[in-house]
């Protein structure tokens, strides 16, 4: 029964996704990454990523933060404890 709701779990989860556009958006295909550190379900921020820092110099750009699924596994191991997400910055 209890491998029926991990499978289950599993199947069914969405992951959580925003995308902002500064100024025009994304010119060309040079991505950064970076993980955003949050603890207790999110709810407390340790370590947030600064999408402008990322773009250094770009003027237009793309910023989008997910909880992929590594995110989403590293929470689930720590039940929630910690909760990190994906911000990646397109220049």
């Amino acid at each position: 029964m209890m491998s029926v709701v991990f499978a289950a779990s599993m199947l069914l989860t969405s992951c959580y996704s925003y995308t902002s556009v500064v100024g025009s958006g994304a010119q060309g295909s040079n991505e950064s990454t970076s993980w955003n550190h949050y603890v207790i379900f999110g709810l407390a921020p340790v370590g947030v990523s600064s999408s402008k820092q990322m773009a250094g110099e770009a003027e237009n750009y793309t910023v989008q933060t997910r909880l992929t699924f590594v995110n989403g596994l590293v929470s689930a191991i720590t039940f929630g404890i910690y909760t990190p997400t994906t911000t990646t910055v397109t220049k």
